[in-house]
């Protein structure tokens, strides 16, 4: 099985279930339409879209955007999402973020969530969004952030338990040098999520044999054995750690040309 049918296999199960997960809180996405500036005239593109949460929190806020995914069953529910809030300046199409199906120099604006910890070659997305920008025009990379060094292959470990579509978590280091040669970082900003682990397994639809062998590493962690990278803590007796989401939004400052 390839990679990418590993990504859908996976999401095809997480589709029904991202409305109600944490991540679609309005709280997150009023923070990133505050921290977008978008202007009212963009044509917008969000890259590996999912259910197009970022894409129809924004949708408002532009001319039109589009919203690609690999996996039609997340697409699907987007497309549902978006007709039960009449939101009329939305397309949605299915397409791989390695290989985007635009011409050059064609949006204002590019967005991506929560994507980059699942390609198996970063860099190749990155520049395919890079080359359908316009010069001028905003990338908005919104990721988790990976932990320090010596913790990094427990916690890429344990993400991958639980969803095997994971490939690895990118530093802030990793994320700027992608970004360092062509764009100028407009912003650069860490917040902490909390997760409930239960909830956090349900969504990937976790086998419970894997279930139970991430929590006894969480426990072990919390009761002061080997780290996971995760800093679990217990909240109400439930199981609680922290992701870090780094929000990058850089302007293309350089007009792509074939080497």
């Amino acid at each position: 099985m390839s990679h990418n049918d590993t990504v859908r296999q996976s999401f095809k199960k997480q589709a029904g279930k991202f409305t109600a997960y944490h991540m679609s809180k309005t709280e997150y996405t009023d923070y990133l339409i505050q921290k977008v500036a978008a202007t009212g005239e963009e044509h917008a593109l969000e890259v590996a879209a999912g259910t197009c949460i970022c894409g129809r929190a924004l949708a408002p806020f532009v001319k039109d955007i589009i919203c690609l995914d690999l996996t039609e069953e997340m697409l699907s529910e987007g497309k549902r999402l978006a007709v039960e809030n009449k939101i009329d300046n939305i397309y949605f199409q299915l397409g791989n973020a390695e290989k985007l199906p635009y011409e050059a120099e064609s949006f204002d604006l590019v967005i991506t969530r929560l994507s980059f910890h699942h390609f198996a070659e970063p860099e190749i997305p990155f520049r395919e969004m890079q080359r359908v920008l316009k010069t001028g025009g905003k990338l908005v990379i919104w990721d988790m952030e990976a932990v320090e060094e010596p913790l990094r292959v427990a916690n890429d470990k344990i993400e991958k338990m639980r969803d095997p579509s994971h490939t690895r978590i990118l530093s802030r280091e990793e994320f700027e040098k992608m970004f360092q040669k062509d764009f100028v970082l407009q912003c650069e900003e860490s917040t902490l999520v909390p997760v409930n682990l239960d909830s956090w397994m349900e969504l990937t639809a976790t086998p419970k044999e894997v279930r139970e062998k991430i929590i006894a590493l969480m426990k072990n962690d919390i009761y002061g054995g080997c780290s996971t990278g995760f800093s679990p803590y217990l909240q109400e007796n439930k199981i609680m750690f922290d992701h870090r989401w780094l929000l990058l939004i850089g302007v293309k400052n350089k007009e792509d040309r074939e080497e």
